[in-house]
């Protein structure tokens, strides 16, 4: 029987709750489409835009001139780890350092280079970011330059052949502006109702008879209209004068 009062209890609270969050739906929705328009003002003109360029380059290696085997791609896909490595070499990143003169080390360069290959494939796509569409682009195309070069002397492959040259990108890679502005105001949304609810927990105060015999397990005999008696008191006050 306790169990049950407990549960109803929950119940009337988490309805007590929504009443609230909907009385205040307003000043959510405010809250929310500020913290919205916020996050698209950073997104959009603050924050610096990343570019992407990606470049990709078809390995193997044939012994002779038969045609090519499924042990022969497969073998491939285990050295494509080997050629993700020497692409990000110090070697090569330098290498293209020096060849368009980047005001940048080896170790800030390594951090814009990623090296993916699909799986059940020799390609390896070579993807470099930079805030500079063009530069990405033209660092893209002299690493699968330089890479293609030290693959072939390390690995003794015989070629290293252009799949993809690199593209200019036209779209930014980052930030996303959509995600941004959604983030920002869902963030916006559960602050304000979680600051509503932590308000709506705190606040002990009596509101009215029905509190006092939910909280205080005591009935209420009778209730006093304050503001009718503030009403006749100013007019009983007006009388004596």
């Amino acid at each position: 029987m306790e169990n049950r009062r407990e549960k109803d209890e929950i119940e009337i609270d988490l309805l007590e709750v929504l009443h609230i969050l909907l009385g205040r739906a307003w000043l959510i929705l405010g809250v929310g489409l500020f913290f919205a328009l916020v996050c698209f003002m950073v997104s959009k003109f603050i924050l610096v835009p990343i570019y992407e360029s990606t470049t990709k380059i078809y390995i193997l290696n044939k012994t002779d001139d038969s045609s090519v085997t499924y042990s022969d791609v497969q073998m491939g896909t285990q050295l494509t780890k080997d050629y993700a490595e020497l692409i990000n070499s110090r070697y090569v990143l330098e290498e293209v350092i020096q060849k368009l003169g980047l005001k940048t080390e080896y170790r800030e360069l390594l951090k814009q280079v990623r090296v993916s290959t699909p799986t059940d494939t020799r390609i390896v796509a070579i993807t470099v970011e930079d805030t500079e569409p063009a530069q990405a682009m033209q660092m893209a195309n002299c690493i699968r330059e330089v890479a293609s070069s030290h693959i072939q002397n390390v690995m003794d492959i015989e070629a290293v052949n252009v799949v993809e040259p690199a593209n200019m990108p036209t779209v930014k890679a980052s930030p996303n502006v959509s995600v941004w502005t959604f983030i920002g105001g869902m963030l916006g949304v559960l602050l304000i109702c979680f600051i509503v609810i932590v308000r709506y927990l705190l606040d002990d105060t009596i509101k009215s008879s029905e509190d006092v015999e939910k909280y205080l397990g005591l009935s209420t005999l009778a209730l006093i209209p304050i503001a009718e008696n503030g009403e006749k008191a100013k007019t009983n006050k007006k009388k004596r004068k």
